[in-house]
């Protein structure tokens, strides 16, 4: 099982964290593949458990937020398949617009593959 963040994500997730003023693009899509949660990852605080991002839990109601990394390991644990990271997923656009699209949609989108959906990203 590979772990949830990677030492190079966790660097850049640090370095983001650090740049607090810049809308970034998301570095780590995390999931349940048994379930609806989801989260884009682009900045983590100098203390390697609070991350930033833009959290799905899956009730249509995604929003930008903090979470712990501690909080979801212990998650994970308790899955039967834990939760994993997207190795695919690359970001075409900064957080904020993931967010806009996913409050219109009531979920996080593949911005990549929906643009005709959001005119506006």
């Amino acid at each position: 099982m590979l772990p949830l963040i990677d030492a190079a994500t966790r660097e850049l997730l640090l370095a983001n964290g650090r740049d607090c003023e810049r809308d970034h693009h998301p570095v780590l899509k995390l999931f349940n593949p048994t379930g609806p949660a989801t989260w884009l990852i682009c900045a983590m605080e100098p203390d390697g458990d609070t991350l930033f991002g833009l959290c799905d839990l899956g009730v249509g109601e995604p929003e930008l937020g903090y979470v712990s990394l501690d909080e979801l390991k212990e998650v994970s644990a308790g899955l039967v398949i834990g939760l994993e990271r997207d190795l695919s997923f690359r970001a075409t656009h900064p957080i904020s617009i993931y967010a806009r699209a996913a409050r219109a949609a009531r979920r996080i989108v593949d911005l990549s593959s929906t643009l005709d959906m959001y005119p506006w990203v």
